[in-house]
């Protein structure tokens, strides 16, 4: 008599088969969401090269500290944030979402981060509402400065 192979055994060994040839488009390891043992992730802590004088790029950064004016601000639109420097080296960061209506806001002059939609106005310290329909200050968002890198988060 003939070993027949059961429905369940073909499936089992089919599964097997395809968890082990899974890979994401260039991920060598073939372990899809996890990293390779070698990666590391950067933080606050983190240092310059021996040889350099510049600071690695943050996984997460926005900009360098000088891409942020004194007195102004930058919108990032993509990561719906707002990065301000109200005053040298103080940086801080709000939602880019205006409370008035939802749109986001497109520009930081004048001391306020301005919405386009209906003329809502914000103050660049702490995004308390300098003018327009918005009815309450944009949330603060969490930013890390690292040497002349601002990273979201």
């Amino acid at each position: 008599m003939k070993p027949t192979a059961t429905r369940r055994s073909v499936l089992v060994a089919g599964a097997a088969a395809l968890a082990a040839g899974c890979s994401k488009h260039g991920d060598e390891g073939g372990g899809g969401d996890t990293p390779p043992a070698s990666s590391t992730t950067a933080t606050a802590t983190s240092s310059a090269p021996a040889n350099s004088s510049e600071q690695p790029p943050a996984a997460n950064e926005l900009a360098k500290t000088s891409d942020i004016p004194v007195g102004g601000g930058k919108v990032f639109a993509d990561k719906k944030v707002v990065v301000t420097q109200p005053a040298r080296g103080d940086f801080r960061a709000f939602s880019a979402t205006c409370t008035h209506q939802g749109c986001t806001v497109d520009d930081v002059s004048g001391g306020t981060i301005n919405c386009p939609c209906h003329g809502s106005k914000y103050r660049i310290a702490d995004a308390s509402v300098a003018g327009g329909p918005a009815p309450r200050p944009l949330p603060p968002r969490k930013i890390t400065v690292t040497g002349k890198s601002i990273s979201l988060g």
